[in-house]
């Protein structure tokens, strides 16, 4: 048979038609040896088959980001509201469709799906599809599209388990794929982390069969562990986060996995977890057998930027001194790449600490120093400042000047700030979740960028009182929900965040206390709080309550309001921020010079970048005469043995192939929908393939239910 898992070996084999894995392989590596389609014949490239799934919302609200898995013909990926499915990968004609919330009442589909699992019995008899769907676990039969019973309750596992505090205080989902090794499946998690509870992250390693958990390691270390005086004495049991969200990568024949970690929460203030917070913004390898800790590197050290590690590492191996090394290489939101030796750790490029800014916020104190790899150089811009404020035109620029001297000057590492901090690159990078693919053939790792200023602005918001608990629904507002939806309520149509002003002529009271206990979309669950305290925020928002007067940036002593509600939420932190804001000039473009989105070509061998280019373009400025400014972007690249590399991710929303050597584009497609996801490469009925996904619903741009496939013409 042309795919099968040698489980007693713990290697994967994989026809060359195949993408077996989420992003090709289980080294991440987002690689085809396919060599059909070539640099002379893709420009003949077209439209192949468009499978619709038929459930993208009217509102724009929704998204696919699934990079699908195609084993022997068959392709498998999720539909906008997660619902699973199995497609003949050279027609695209379906098979068959899981809905993971049958017969729930409301919509229930939390967060988002990157891509599923296949794990298959060593006698080839059973193959199973592993992924995540609100906050379960489900194990579904690849030929039929039923749950296997045999795991977990009915094919069920909640992953809220299993974490040391309460399952019904957790709010966890699983947004990108797992690893397989073996009989295993290393399950990456979301968590919440704003100023209210949050869960741990630990990694946890899934029986295959049994849906048992066999391995955890704890990422905030408990007493006695690695790494407990990192943190101060109690930290493991209030603190969350520290999670992997991204994804995993496994070195299969030595049974290593590859974990990076994201912040601790709260994201922007650590007054309570004062130190070095490991194992949060680490790069952590573990053996994939028992979850022992093997080496580790932290990127960020006590995290008050929400530096999480973007994306899976990739797998590698390198050119040093006439000989090859195995290697790892992550990708960062500052825009760098560090590069270790699997089995020791061993950086293949000096790593610098440098010093760090102080905090001027309450209670906090910034670690003293950063790491920074001095090779490859970053693919990143690191600096904002009067040189780099955008000269679209004269008003843009004179708007963004006046900002710009009214904030904290940038340098990096400067911490959060109620006057106001640059964060550049961006929270969502430098690189991002599409993660970084390598051409082995070369030695060269490719990935895409966002080069767009963003603006953190803490706020005082007093909502705790004496002994920590919330106070009036104004006050847990400005803590934890405005950080999202503004302190106008507003919300960021750009960031998929609804406005709340006119929520009453969608919601009634009793809908908003349900949404605020379940969470929907990216919005996480509030069930720590009683449902008195969710009335009583549910009426804040209809307006049936007076509002207490947001705080504002402010050096004078407050004091919190009494608490109105009996609150039964804990916040520890004294500040909360006024949002994830995008600073752009008063026509909604970046505040910088562009480019605005770029790819990048980096020799792993040398520690060099060999080429960089736009990646997106915004036709009304084109026409106005602009060279191509590239876009934010989201989703990653996909390189073949032929030499090109394929990648949508940007928002006019289209599909292109470069020749990896030069950076040059050689062809480009319009999609229905905006392509914010990694594509696939595969082979099936004698013909090569590159499918992506187009749900859109980023940006600001439409929302899409479609996987498109291109292929040379047949005839």
């Amino acid at each position: 048979m042309g795919w099968l898992l040698c489980l007693g070996m713990g290697v994967s084999r994989a026809s060359t038609n195949d993408w077996p894995a989420a992003l090709g392989d289980g080294g991440r590596r987002h690689y085809s040896a396919l060599n059909q389609v070539t640099v002379d014949n893709v420009a003949r490239l077209e439209v192949a088959w468009t499978y619709r799934s038929g459930d993208a919302s009217p509102e724009n609200r929704t998204q696919i980001q699934c990079n699908p898995v195609i084993v022997e013909g068959v392709l498998y990926g999720t539909t906008p509201t997660l619902k699973l499915f199995a497609l003949d990968a050279a027609t695209g004609r379906e098979r068959w469709r899981f809905d993971p919330f049958e017969g729930k009442t409301g919509n229930n589909s939390l967060g988002v799906n990157r891509g599923v699992a296949i794990w298959q019995a060593e006698d080839g008899m059973d193959r199973r599809v592993l992924y995540t769907a609100g906050q379960e676990l489900f194990a579904v039969d690849a030929a039929t599209g039923r749950l296997i019973e045999s795991f977990g309750k009915q094919g069920r596992v909640d992953i809220r388990d299993g974490l040391d505090r309460p399952v019904e205080q957790q709010f966890v989902l699983g947004n990108s794929p797992g690893s397989v090794w073996r009989n295993l499946f290393i399950l990456p998690t979301r968590v919440s982390e704003g100023p209210g509870p949050a869960s741990p992250g630990h990694i946890r390693a899934y029986d295959v069969r049994t849906g048992r958990i066999v391995w955890t390691f704890r990422t905030i270390p408990h007493p006695g562990e690695f790494g407990y005086e990192t943190w101060p004495p109690d930290a493991w049991q209030h603190v969350g986060g520290a999670n992997c969200w991204a994804g995993m990568a496994v070195d299969e024949t030595r049974g290593i996995l590859f974990v990076p970690t994201g912040s601790a929460a709260f994201d922007f203030w650590g007054g309570d977890r004062l130190g070095q917070n490991l194992f949060a913004n680490c790069l952590l390898a573990l053996d994939a057998a028992t979850g022992r800790r093997l080496w580790h590197f932290q990127a960020v050290h006590h995290d008050l930027w929400d530096r999480d590690f973007p994306a899976p590492p990739t797998l590698v191996t390198v050119r040093r001194e006439g000989r090859s090394i195995d290697a790892v290489a992550q990708t960062t939101k500052s825009g760098h790449v560090y590069v270790f030796e699997r089995e020791t750790g061993t950086p293949l490029f000096p790593i610098e600490e440098r010093p760090a800014p102080k905090s001027d916020l309450a209670g906090e104190s910034a670690w003293p120093t950063q790491p920074v790899p001095l090779k490859p150089p970053p693919f990143s811009r690191q600096w904002f400042g009067e040189e780099t404020i955008t000269d679209r035109t004269p008003e843009a620029r004179a708007a963004v000047f006046a900002r710009w001297r009214q904030i904290l000057p940038h340098q990096p590492w400067s911490p959060p700030s109620t006057n106001g901090t640059v964060i550049f690159p961006g929270f969502d990078g430098g690189a991002e979740w599409g993660g970084a693919a390598f051409d082995p053939a070369s030695g060269r790792l490719f990935v895409n960028a966002n080069e767009m200023p963003w603006i953190l602005q803490m706020i005082e918001t007093q909502a705790a009182s004496g002994q920590g608990h919330l106070g009036s629904p104004q006050q847990f507002y400005n803590a934890v929900c405005a950080a999202c939806h503004g302190l106008n309520r507003e919300g960021e149509a750009g960031r998929n965040v609804p406005s709340l002003v006119k929520v009453g002529e969608k919601l009634k009271e009793d809908d908003i206390v349900q949404l605020l206990a379940t969470g929907r979309g990216n919005m996480p669950s509030f069930s720590f709080l009683a449902e008195s305290d969710r009335r009583g925020l549910a009426r804040l928002l209809l307006g049936k309550e007076t509002p207490v007067a947001a705080a504002q940036p402010s050096g004078e002593e407050r004091h919190p309001e009494p608490a109105s509600t009996g609150a039964s939420a804990t916040i520890r932190s004294p500040y909360g921020h006024t949002g994830y804001n995008r600073w752009t000039d008063p026509d909604g473009y970046p505040a910088v010079k562009p480019p605005w989105g770029t790819l990048t070509s980096i020799d792993l061998h040398r520690g060099e970048i060999d080429w960089q280019v736009p990646l997106g373009e915004l036709p009304e400025l084109t026409a106005r005469g602009m060279a191509p400014t590239g876009t934010e972007n989201y989703g990653g690249p996909v390189v073949t043995a032929s030499g090109l590399l394929f990648i949508a991710a940007t928002k006019d929303e289209k599909m292109r192939a470069f020749e990896i050597r030069t950076g040059r584009k050689l062809w480009e497609a319009t999609l229905p929908a905006g392509g914010y996801a990694t594509p696939s490469v595969y082979a099936a009925g004698g013909r090569q393939f590159v499918v992506i996904a187009c749900g859109g619903g980023k940006l600001g741009t439409r929302s899409g239910d479609a996987y498109v496939a291109f292929a040379l013409p047949s005839r």
